[in-house]
């Protein structure tokens, strides 16, 4: 085991009353109680990179209210069909020159159907053989589905939860909580990783919160990467005029995040664009460790690889490269 990584035992059965004693420390606090947990279980400075693709865009017959690729809202957005195969490994390819060391495939579906599924094992078929890990978010998986992608060399599946149990309806009606649960059962069943995390500033309170990383904290296992995505308002979507978060409450919830799933990796992911590089730094130092890196994810603005570059560069923060480390500036 590395020298970075402690070998204790993780959490699972954390209580809702302990983690809202989390959320409710003195800032200085949690973020310093926050980073002395990352520096046990994570290596410090270090950033774990990778890039989205959208491989299938829009006409999603879901009503997600943050999403711009329903067919049920008015964004403005083009749909595509899926991207064929060679193409998807040009993007890859790219990738893996710019410094990423997973590529992530997004398609909108509810589920994907047998031939799309086909396509899309012989997308992580090539991207595998590049030398990169693959992630994958399709939408609701059957358990043969989600053992089929495992078979084809799929490393990560990505099937967020969104936000509390309670407030999920406020959000989605045309698939459940449970739904969501089940997907991620199967993928853990498959023997694949799982990538899930939520959504904050659509309207939650507190409380939904402290839920939401109550139900991430307490799955049979944590997930090993835990995206918290801060809310980007799409003009045309039910959440278009839905209240910013609070910076501060954003850096408690990666820092909550970090306390109670100290073996993810916590990725700072959709809202990057709208972040300045202050409080990027202060979501790195409350634990975040892995970003996408690129100018788009999915169909929402990323802030660019030199950007990144220069960021990481003022924050000595290095990319995690295998066993050992690359600097993020070198790879831009």
């Amino acid at each position: 085991m590395a020298e970075w990584r402690e070998a204790t035992a993780v959490r699972n059965d954390w209580t809702p009353g302990e983690v809202r004693a989390l959320f409710g420390r003195p800032f200085m606090d949690l973020l310093f109680e926050a980073q002395r947990t990352h520096r046990r279980f994570q290596r410090p400075n270090a950033i774990q990179v990778s890039t989205l693709l959208s491989v299938k865009t829009g006409a999603c017959p879901e009503d997600c209210g943050y999403c711009p690729q329903s067919v049920r809202h008015a964004t403005g957005l083009e749909p595509a069909e899926l991207l064929e195969v060679e193409a998807v490994a040009d993007r890859a390819r790219l990738a893996k020159a710019s410094g990423a060391t997973r590529f992530c495939m997004g398609a909108a579906y509810r589920s994907p159907k047998p031939k799309d599924l086909r396509k899309v094992i012989a997308m992580v078929r090539v991207v595998k053989d590049l030398g990169l890990e693959t992630c994958a978010t399709l939408g609701m998986l059957t358990a043969a589905q989600a053992r089929e992608l495992k078979d084809a060399g799929l490393d990560y599946y990505n099937h967020n939860i969104d936000t509390s149990p309670a407030y999920y309806p406020q959000v989605i009606g045309t698939r459940s909580f449970q739904d969501r649960l089940d997907t991620l059962q199967a993928v853990r069943d498959a023997g694949m990783q799982v990538c899930c995390g939520g959504i904050v500033g659509m309207g939650e309170t507190p409380e939904d919160r402290v839920a939401m990383l109550h139900t991430l904290a307490t799955l049979p296992a944590h997930p090993q990467s835990v995206p918290i995505n801060r809310l980007v308002r799409v003009p045309g979507t039910p959440l278009a005029d839905a209240p910013p978060i609070d910076s501060f409450d954003f850096v408690r919830t990666i820092a909550v995040a970090r306390i109670l799933m100290p073996r993810a990796h916590v990725r700072l992911s959709a809202g990057r664009a709208e972040m300045n590089d202050e409080l990027q730094a202060l979501c790195f130092l409350a634990g975040a460790n892995s970003i996408f890196y690129g100018e788009k994810l999915l169909t929402t603005g990323n802030p660019d690889c030199a950007h990144d570059a220069r960021l990481f560069e003022r924050l000595n923060l290095v990319a995690e490269a295998g066993p050992e480390a690359t600097p993020v500036a070198a790879i831009g």
